[in-house]
């Protein structure tokens, strides 16, 4: 300590480096505490800036299922009026009969399967989206792989689905909506994101990189509309119990839909654990783990924890085939 104190150049260094050790960590508590700020005590944006209970739509894609249905319902539940687009006739019509009986609120339903890609279907979509005041759209609709699976020996047809819904899809239908939202000057587009699209994926490399494709796309198109009073959200998603996930408990981390959809609906414009733009991770331990991602350790580390997950999942998943297989020939 005397040596330091003698000698004005290592003074002036070491003074600098734990100036610089002080502000970093106190620079990462501040952004934890945000954090918490976020997750816990502030709200978002008022849905009735986006027209909730003055006669506006919202369009929920992805409705008869999960998360979709729970926004579609959360929505209406807010006096939105309700177009749902999914890919099967009956279960629209039910969950439409239900929405407008619970909540009192218009419905309409369109029934396409996004997969296809089909252009007649965007332009009977864009037919209907053109007669009624649409606030918000919930681009939700999805598709995953099948199991983790190397990219070399994935299906054409699964990679050409995962493409066609969930990055075509989204950008068709946000096209279809932004002509009077554009000229209302207000509204809301979300996203649904995943943090497959946050770090990198092995096993599930198309998925993954269809969800970074929509972080990045919701920045680039949230920058270009804010002048225009339309708010563009990627929401950041961990598991949620779904049809889709595949997992039915909930835990501390895998929220079910309803309380999922409600802290969404809650956070509109609060970064919950996000550091890009136009992004949010509003249910509370996402955010946390979201943070903990950008924070703590190198995304090396996060891809190949990711990386022994999804081999993990991918054994199991083909035992569970085999088991299934074996089952199948002993029956016959």
């Amino acid at each position: 300590m005397d040596v330091i104190v003698k000698d004005p150049t290592l003074l002036a260094t070491t003074s600098t480096l734990a100036l610089i050790g002080f502000v970093y960590i106190f620079s990462k508590f501040a952004s934890f505490v945000k954090v918490l700020l976020d997750v816990y005590v502030l709200k978002g944006i008022s849905l009735r800036k986006f027209g909730a209970g003055q006669g506006a739509w919202a369009v929920v894609t992805g409705a008869t299922d999960g998360i979709g249905k729970e926004f579609a319902k959360q929505l209406a539940k807010n006096k939105f009026n309700i177009l749902l687009v999914s890919r099967t006739t009956s279960k629209l019509e039910t969950a439409a009969n239900e929405i407008s009986e619970e909540y009192d609120v218009k419905t309409k339903i369109f029934a396409m399967d996004f997969t296809k890609g089909d252009d007649l279907d965007f332009v009977r979509l864009g037919q209907i989206m053109n007669g009624l005041d649409v606030g918000v759209l919930v681009n939700n609709v999805g598709t995953n792989h099948d199991i983790p699976t190397p990219f070399a020996d994935e299906d054409d047809k699964v990679i050409n689905n995962i493409i066609e819904v969930n990055v075509k899809g989204a950008m068709k239908v946000t096209k279809l909506a932004l002509p009077q939202m554009r000229q209302k000057r207000r509204g809301l587009i979300l996203n649904l994101g995943s943090f497959a699209g946050l770090v990198a994926t092995p096993y599930l490399s198309v998925y993954s990189a269809g969800k970074a494709f929509l972080a990045t796309w919701s920045q680039a198109l949230g920058t270009e509309l804010k002048s225009e009073g339309i708010v563009v959200e990627l929401v950041n998603t961990y598991f949620v119990v779904s049809a889709m996930s595949k997992i039915r408990r909930p835990t501390l981390l895998i929220p079910l839909a309803k309380p999922y959809v409600t802290s969404v609906l809650s956070k509109i414009g609060l970064s919950c654990g996000a550091d890009v733009p136009f992004t949010s991770t509003p249910y509370h331990t996402h955010g946390i783990v979201n943070w903990a991602i950008n924070n703590l350790f190198t995304k090396t580390f996060w891809v190949n924890h990711n990386d022994t997950i999804q081999k993990d999942i991918r054994k199991r998943a083909l035992r569970k085939r085999e088991r299934e297989a074996a089952a199948a020939r002993k029956a016959n």
